[in-house]
């Protein structure tokens, strides 16, 4: 029996309203979806989500694509990474994001070491290597979405600590800013 689309979802119809769901379901697009597709996932009617699609839309946190006589709706990258650097800066000291680094940096370094590989790439070329039995295979698949999983947080904490202290002075001038209004 096929899985539907709606499995899984049923809980949400508990605790989430319509809006609610179809944001969490547009918030966690991979590619351009359509209407439909949003709405059936979201479990939402069509209306409520073409709504929902544009006030997102509006917001900026949604772009509209055209696709042929189809229009898709998925997040708005750029600005996802923004959020994400921004939470990473304020919720994390430097020193914590700097340890962090370190610790991706030496889980990494020891993949190369024990795969003698120096890039996820190549422990993924290893996966046709006929000499694996199905348990090595199933590790190296692992490795490989931790590494991916690794660089990309390395790239964003990389990120992060270039504009901390840009962050941080901005914070102050707002702070700042907002003393001033209350003197």
């Amino acid at each position: 029996m096929s899985e539907s689309p709606r499995d899984g979802v049923q809980s949400w119809t508990e605790s989430m309203s319509a809006r609610d769901r179809i944001r969490a379901v547009a918030e966690t697009l991979r590619e351009p979806r359509s209407v439909n597709w949003i709405s059936e996932h979201a479990d939402a009617a069509w209306s409520t989500t073409n709504d929902e699609l544009q006030d997102l839309v509006d917001q900026g946190q949604l772009r509209r694509v055209e696709a042929g006589e189809t229009t898709r709706y998925q997040p708005d990258y750029t600005r996802l990474l923004f959020e994400e650097i921004r939470t990473l800066i304020e919720e994390n000291t430097r020193e914590e994001l700097r340890n962090e680094l370190a610790a991706i940096t030496e889980e990494i370094e020891e993949w190369q070491a024990t795969y003698n590989v120096e890039t996820w790439e190549e422990l993924e070329q290893s996966l046709a290597d006929g000499d694996l039995t199905s348990a090595e295979l199933r590790e190296r698949r692992d490795v490989i979405a931790f590494w991916r999983e690794n660089e990309e947080d390395r790239r964003l904490i990389k990120h992060a600590l270039e504009l901390y202290s840009d962050v941080e002075a901005a914070r102050e001038q707002l702070t700042d800013v907002a003393d001033r209004a209350t003197s």
